[in-house]
């Protein structure tokens, strides 16, 4: 036995906590695949796994224990895959060293990337996407149109639940001369949801680009906002305010993406929700992201920047006063119950989001008209109470009973969750769920969004913090040229082995893309127009002026400095 397992050893003896599960996950610096332990120490969540060859890894895994245990009673295996669209066969799937959506694999692709370029305007220090010219095998990845149909194409072909939900990705998309043919060529194949990912500098500026994606068939913008000062948001503080006047003007509808850094920006978070209520007529959510820490780092510096879910959730439980509490939130597999009972009223397979417990979570929150506080769902609705119910009748329809009686009682009984009182003026939950369960419409859906903001969480996974049982339930996954369709954290988790790779064998030397296209790539850089005080009018969209946008930073409360 050599050094290293008598220290591991030692250390299992005396400073792990309670066993919670084992799993498998990778060594940062060799990626083979390790047995991995969950354990339980001081209240949080951690994971532990030993290479023979670089010793052992200590990771937070989840900042609250009570919270990952309240979260794990929705722990469900999804539909997962058919083998007939399966990209990669069982026999040639080793997760995570050949990914590749295989019948192994437990959910169907809720939300696909497509990345459409890996050329950005930005530089930003914690990313991974942008092309530095200069560099030994430099290159650049813009699929053609060709390419981006066939995936598109793969996407809608899934089984047993076609894709529907896809996302533009990068780099920066907008740096796509032909960024509108890109949508309609996803449209075309079906696609009925389509979101860009952007910083919004490019829509900020040009007021008819915004209004061309929108008429090709973009649903929201998922805008990067990582704070309400140029302190915590230097990437497009000054732009934000441009982006959303656009937004109102081509009725464009929005979520805010901010990544969480700690020590960085996760004292702004409740600030952040604050500024999204503002503007509640145009921003329909905030999806935080707490940072994946990609790239070799010391334990000290992840324990620096480390955030988990359960940390976010308590800091914005502080930074609202109470409005939005920890127990608004729950896992996003908590909504399966409600797939299982519009499955057993139609008959038919539907979309689920089967994914771990541990990788996101979610709540709405509502505007009092009134006292104008953030009143979470969780405050006029028994949530777990009104799951469980459905649970229960869908096992009841399996069981054999009339599935139509089952309707009608479901519906009479939806009352019977909610607090008619304290439930915001202007909705309806009991009439949505019953025109959802009946009619399978989602039109009144719509009337939610207007007077509500979702919030969500999604923790991507790292080297450091892998789970191969959460990899193998993800659901957001990428599509690639090759045609496979590869969950997001193998896909960026492991870039030599997916995302470098892939995108090195369909693009092109930088070299080579600068002369075909007649400019060098750093002309590509944003040289912050909006930030000099002196916009040109044309650039900012028919009326848009500073004096708005110094108007809408300020109402952000915290904004000092400015």
């Amino acid at each position: 036995m050599d050094l290293i397992q008598i220290t591991s050893l030692a250390k299992k003896g005396q400073a792990k906590g309670k066993t919670i599960r084992y799993t498998q996950s990778i060594c940062p610096e060799c990626n083979m695949i390790l047995d991995a332990e969950v354990f339980e120490r001081d209240g949080k969540v951690y994971m532990s796994k030993t290479c023979p060859k670089h010793g052992e890894v200590e990771e937070l895994y989840f900042g609250s224990y009570e919270m990952y245990k309240k979260f794990s009673t929705y722990w469900r295996d999804g539909k997962g895959i058919d083998a007939s669209t399966a990209n990669v066969g069982i026999e040639k799937c080793a997760c995570p060293t050949n990914c590749g959506l295989c019948t192994n694999h437990l959910s169907h692709s809720g939300l696909a990337n497509m990345i459409v370029t890996n050329r950005c305007d930005l530089t930003c220090w914690y990313c991974f996407f942008y092309v530095k010219k200069g560099l030994e095998g430099s290159y650049l990845y813009e699929p053609s149109l060709e390419q981006v149909r066939a995936m598109a194409k793969m996407l809608k072909a899934e089984r047993p639940i076609p894709g529907n939900s896809l996302q533009i990705t990068g780099g920066e998309p907008m740096l796509r001369e032909d960024i509108v043919d890109v949508i309609k060529t996803i449209r075309e194949e079906g696609i009925d949801h389509i979101q860009m990912n952007t910083n919004g500098i490019r829509l900020a500026m040009d007021v008819e680009l915004m209004r061309q994606i929108r008429e090709a068939g973009v649903n929201n913008l998922y805008l990067s906002f990582d704070g309400v000062t140029p302190r915590t948001n230097p990437k497009n503080h000054w732009e934000v305010p441009y982006v959303l006047e656009n937004a109102r003007k081509v009725g464009m509808t929005i979520v805010f993406v901010p990544t969480v850094i700690k020590s960085v920006n996760d004292h702004e978070l409740g600030d952040i929700i604050r500024y999204a209520q503002r503007n509640m007529d145009v921003v329909h959510g905030v999806n935080f992201q707490p940072v994946s820490l990609t790239g070799r780092m010391t334990k000290k510096e992840r324990e620096k920047y480390r955030i988990t879910i359960p940390d976010c959730i308590e800091r914005i439980e502080e930074q609202t006063n109470g409005e939005i509490p920890k127990d608004a939130w729950f896992p996003v597999p908590s909504c399966m119950p409600l797939t299982d009972v519009i499955e057993q009223f139609s008959r038919r397979p539907k979309y689920e989001l089967s994914i771990h417990f541990a990788c996101g979570a979610g709540t709405y929150v509502f505007e009092d008209a009134e006292s104008k506080k953030l009143v979470p769902l969780t405050a006029f609705v028994d949530i777990r109470g009104l799951l469980e119910y459905f649970e229960e009748k869908a096992e009841e329809i399996k069981s054999g009973r009339n599935r139509y009686a089952s309707m009608v009682e479901v519906v009479s009984k939806l009352n019977t969750f909610i607090d008619r009182k304290k439930q915001p003026k202007g909705v309806d939950l009991a009439k949505m769920f019953a025109s959802i369960l009946l009619k399978r419409n989602f039109d009144s859906v719509g009337s939610w969004h207007v007077r509500s903001l979702f919030l969500g969480m999604m923790h991507f996974q790292d080297k450091y913090n892998e789970d191969l049982e959460r990899l193998q339930r993800c659901d957001i996954h990428y599509l690639t040229p090759d045609l496979r369709i590869i969950p997001f954290c193998a896909f960026n988790v492991i870039p030599e082995w997916y995302r470098d790779r892939i995108q090195k064998k369909y693009g092109m030397p930088v070299e080579e893309w600068e002369k075909k296209a007649g400019k060098r790539l750093e002309e590509g850089l944003y040289r912050g127009l909006l930030r000099r005080g002196k916009p040109q009018q044309q650039d900012m969209g028919a009326g848009c002026a500073l004096s708005e946008m110094h108007r809408q930073v300020e109402l952000a409360k915290g904004v000092k400095g400015f």
